[in-house]
């Protein structure tokens, strides 16, 4: 599928990588993987790892956990994909920086660039908003903004799964 953008949601261990990984494989295109982590802690480097045993040597693996549109403008091209992996992640990265102004700045610059983008594109992101609403200030706006952002892509996007028990859900488009 050329010029094709899938998003990707689902909890915590659903099997959303897994999927978009063999998506990006079966492209048969050159892919970038765009890892959006970063270490904090030992458990998230060890949930980095285990995502880099995964991923062929020969994809290019660019780690940015900031500026995705301007990294998306660099390597978005026709015959190629690129695999995002994973928004709310960019967006945790996002709301956690110091400068407070950069939420806005790169959301904004994401979502404009977005439905310009060639190529194929799999955007991976948790899908927070299934459960109890959080009782603190910033996990509450957390999940408001990632719902709001998944509609925003959504809306841009040939291609909604879900994904539940390593199971995809079609919510738009063609089964995957």
């Amino acid at each position: 599928m050329l010029d094709t953008k899938t998003l990707i949601l689902g909890g915590v261990r659903s099997g959303k990588s897994r999927l978009a990984e063999r998506l990006a494989t079966e492209s048969q295109f050159p892919v970038t993987y765009i890892a959006t982590a970063t270490i904090g802690d030992e458990e998230m480097r060890e949930r980095i790892a285990a995502h880099r045993v995964r991923r062929p040597d020969h994809w290019q693996v660019i780690e940015e956990p900031l500026e995705l549109a301007s990294v998306l403008n660099q390597y978005t091209k026709a015959d190629h994909c690129v695999l995002i992996d994973c928004l709310t992640l960019w967006l945790t990265n996002l709301l956690i920086h110091s400068n407070t102004l950069r939420f806005d700045t790169e959301r904004s610059a994401f979502l404009k660039v977005l439905p310009h983008l060639t190529g194929r594109l799999i955007l991976v992101s948790n899908e927070t908003n299934m459960g109890v609403t959080p009782m603190g200030e910033l996990s509450r706006r957390y999940c408001d903004e990632a719902g709001k952002l998944h509609q925003e892509i959504a809306q841009h996007c040939d291609q909604v799964v879900l994904t539940v028990a390593g199971l995809p859900v079609m919510l738009k488009g063609e089964r995957v």
